[in-house]
């Protein structure tokens, strides 16, 4: 499915980082595969939240550098496939998404979805692995990086930075404190999403990891560079008080 002249799907920063955390982004990216065209999308749908996790590519290059972390993102939009959900997930590839029809999913065979999976999910799952594996002569921990909208189906979401966990990580419980010390009730503790059946990225590497921290970061919150350099100051000072 993938072109010589597509970008690979798992784009990894900083390598070789000496950070005991493992930044992952599963949908930092929002490009489509050439073959697929533009999924009969309008432009402006991939500027919107239902094709990627806006400001998080540059939120995590920015707590890469840093932490000198190891960052991996993954470069496709998750209309093309969702990489936080698990194969075969009647939404990993939907045909609608928050009220937006998209054709170019609607009819998909399980060809189709296996070729995603074989040239998307699996090398940037793979990488990940690689990246906490490469630290396994110490403590590595996984770190999850996602953005929320501001307001859903007209409910206004006052969190600034939400810990998503499954009440097994006490990384996660601590950042959550550290978070509500600083923004009180506008850390959200699962919120604004639990850590349910639906996540896999996390649940998938967590054995790998000493530890792993999901955290959602309001979008508006960083929307742009200066944003974006606000919350990785707040979030980088907070992982190294954990590290």
């Amino acid at each position: 499915m993938l072109g010589c002249d597509d970008p690979s799907p798992a784009v990894v920063t900083n390598r070789s980082g000496s950070s005991p955390f493992v930044l992952v982004g599963d949908h930092a990216g929002r490009a489509i595969p050439r073959r697929l065209g533009d999924l009969g999308l309008a432009p402006e749908a991939m500027e919107l939240h239902i094709a990627w996790d806006i400001g998080i590519s540059g939120l995590g290059a920015r707590l890469a550098a840093r932490l000198d972390a190891c960052f991996v993102e993954q470069a496709y939009s998750r209309l093309v496939l969702d990489c936080n959900r698990k194969p075969g997930a009647p939404d990993c590839a939907p045909a609608v998404s928050d009220g937006w029809a998209v054709p170019g999913n609607a009819h998909l065979s399980p060809a189709d979805l296996a070729a995603r999976r074989r040239e998307i999910y699996a090398p940037y799952q793979a990488a990940i692995a690689e990246g906490l594996e490469a630290r396994a002569a110490r403590p590595a921990f996984l770190v999850s990086l996602h953005s929320f909208t501001p307001a859903m189906q007209g409910f206004a979401r006052p969190w600034r930075v939400g810990v998503l966990h499954a009440h097994d990580s006490p990384l996660s419980l601590r950042m959550l404190d550290l978070l509500r010390a600083e923004l009180g009730d506008l850390a959200g503790d699962n919120q604004p999403y639990a850590m349910d059946g639906t996540d896999n990225t996390v649940p998938l590497h967590a054995p790998r990891a000493a530890d792993y921290l999901e955290l959602e970061v309001r979008q508006d919150l960083l929307a742009d560079p200066a944003g974006q350099d606000e919350m990785a100051a707040l979030i980088g000072r907070l992982l190294q008080a954990l590290a």
